[in-house]
């Protein structure tokens, strides 16, 4: 069984910068495809998709609200996955939860991905 934990959230001005980890264990966690997504706290809406890596690195996907500000990497030797958030803004408050799935095709949506992580909460002040 795969499993994942994050790290790294936190409180941040708005135009600041948080990096945040996820770890990967378990049989298989090597070739998973990883994602990030996030769900404004205390909110009841679909988590939205942010970033996601091919389990080779490869290829990356951002959601537009992203595009240019965040950035999605991997290291397969520590199996794991990282989001740079650099020029947050107030909107960019969330938990963000670290996603895995055994094919970029189903990590990329949430009805579909296999293992969630338990999330990490990122709070960005005016």
């Amino acid at each position: 069984q795969v499993r994942l934990v994050e790290s790294g959230g936190g409180l941040v001005q708005a135009g600041g910068s948080l990096r945040l980890s996820c770890a990967a264990s378990g049989r298989t966690s090597g070739t998973y495809s990883m994602a990030w997504f996030r769900q404004p706290p205390g909110k009841d809406v679909r988590r939205e998709f942010v970033a996601a890596i091919s389990w080779s690195g490869t290829s990356t996907y951002y959601a537009d609200s992203v595009k240019g500000r965040f950035t999605i990497s991997g290291d397969s030797a520590d199996n794991a996955v990282y989001l740079q958030m650099n020029n947050l803004k107030p909107e960019d408050t969330a938990v963000y939860y670290c996603a895995g799935a055994t094919f970029l095709g189903r990590v990329v949506v949430a009805t579909t991905v296999e293992v969630w992580g338990q999330g990490t909460l990122v709070t960005v002040s005016l």
